[in-house]
């Protein structure tokens, strides 16, 4: 409530959580009655955690009918108030998360679902540390066809992809000095900014931080921030998995190293190969790959980005300093060795693939699973085990993978099997056009 008190002209606040699709769902209220929600919290359906892309109930859900649609309380998350830079008015936003009405967490929500995973390395006194970088266009779609917006500098639209041109970057120098503040306001770690290899495509790190869940809370205040500030100035921010056919799309692609009680790195043995412990995460990952693919491509345009050649891992193998391979050991200091997991697309939601990533990692670590030997070579070019190619086989082998329920309550598990089946089901009505209309600025 301090944060209100020193911003006295902010006037209203939004409560909002992360449903499964990783959308903000919430309400808006009179900043005089925010004392309220710390005391008291505030009240949702559970369903709400468990909403389709189109924002509706998910048919036989047992969250609904079944259950008179109960209500979970949400109450205020660590974080506290942000502001919300991207309004015109002085707003505060304040992030929540779901309990049941004795207080225990609610297993459905994505923020909890990482919490548990977290949880379980600090039982064993280890802490992840974890970066993100996520991938986005900036999008003239004011027409039928998606373009790159004019530069406010030049009134020039470029049509190409420039890669680490600060040609493509000072074009929208205003618009990215504005993002910086507001990350700042909003203790967003942002790092460096790249043009990336599509027209109006840019990255951005959020930097290293021994939490996973401000982490998550980062890039998921990171996608709501770039989208809602990119409208300001007359235009959108996608980080929709594969906005242009013929360009590549969009990843979110997350580095991670493990620290032991003494804060040292489990990862690094002083060689450049890296530890016993950190071969072991990797083989986690490789075999949790398949299952928790539904994850990392949770919409029907993610496939579209995971095809040979495309900058995107099709394959499950490990290397290093490859890109072209599904986990990369990039070249580092040995107090820096870590894991790159490339393949989550810009359209995941934040929460469930940082915990499948780690939870993963963690597995492999306690069963001490061996990993194959690391490819050489272009991973789009040898026999190797693939991700699932579509959506369909995607929902089945996270329904059916054994490994899942030890990352993930199975009440997630079913919870989001049956969100996608029935965005599955509608999507086949929609024309490409429209899929793109829904996914540019939903996900």
């Amino acid at each position: 409530m301090n944060w209100l008190h020193d911003h006295p002209d902010v006037r209203t606040i939004r409560v909002a959580a992360a449903d499964l699709n990783g959308v903000a769902r919430g309400k808006r209220l009179p900043a005089r009655f925010a004392d309220k929600v710390f005391t008291e919290g505030t009240r949702f359906p559970y369903s709400v955690m468990n909403l389709d892309i189109w924002g509706e109930d998910v048919e036989d859900s047992p969250l609904v009918f079944e259950s008179g649609d109960a209500d979970g309380l949400l109450m205020p998350t660590e974080r506290g108030f942000l502001p919300m830079p991207w309004l015109s008015a002085p707003t505060a936003l304040l992030p929540i998360w779901m309990f049941h009405m004795d207080g225990t967490p609610y297993a459905g929500d994505p923020r909890q679902a990482l919490a548990r995973v977290v949880e379980r390395y600090k039982a064993l006194g280890l802490t992840p540390v974890v970066a993100t970088e996520l991938e986005f266009f900036l999008i003239d779609d004011s027409g039928k066809t998606l373009r790159v917006p004019p530069s406010p500098r030049s009134g020039k639209r470029r049509t190409g992809g420039e890669v680490l041109s600060l040609r493509a970057l000072d074009a929208f120098d205003i618009f990215f000095s504005q993002l910086y503040d507001a990350c700042e306001a909003m203790d967003i770690p942002a790092d460096t900014a790249i043009s990336e290899a599509g027209p109006g495509q840019f990255e951005i790190n959020l930097s290293h931080q021994p939490d996973p869940l401000k982490a998550a809370d980062d890039s998921w205040l990171f996608k709501m921030l770039v989208k809602g500030l990119a409208r300001a100035h007359g235009f959108a921010a996608s980080f929709m998995a594969k906005p242009y056919d013929e360009w590549p799309g969009n990843g979110m692609h997350m580095h991670f190293s493990v620290l032991d009680a003494e804060g040292s790195n489990i990862f690094n043995d002083g060689t450049p190969q890296g530890s016993d412990q950190m071969r072991h995460a990797v083989a986690g990952c490789l075999a949790a790959m398949s299952g928790s693919a539904l994850i990392f491509a949770p919409h029907e345009n993610s496939y579209d980005r995971l095809v040979p050649d495309a900058h995107a891992p099709t394959g499950i193998a490990w290397a290093y300093e490859n890109r072209t391979s599904a986990l990369r050991i990039p070249a580092s200091g040995p107090q820096a060795r870590r894991i790159e997991h490339r393949v989550a697309g810009g359209d995941v939601n934040p929460y469930l693939m940082i915990a499948a990533i780690l939870g993963a990692a963690l597995i492999g670590i306690e069963d001490k699973i061996e990993a194959p030997e690391p490819i050489k070579g272009n991973a789009y070019a040898l026999d190797l085990p693939q991700m699932p190619t579509d959506w369909e086989e995607a929902i089945d082998a996270f329904q059916n993978c054994e490994i899942m329920p030890r990352i993930f309550d199975r009440e997630l598990i079913t919870n989001f099997a049956m969100t996608k089946r029935q965005e599955l089901h509608y999507m086949a009505e929609l024309s490409d056009q429209e899929q793109t209309e829904l996914y540019l600025d939903t996900v």
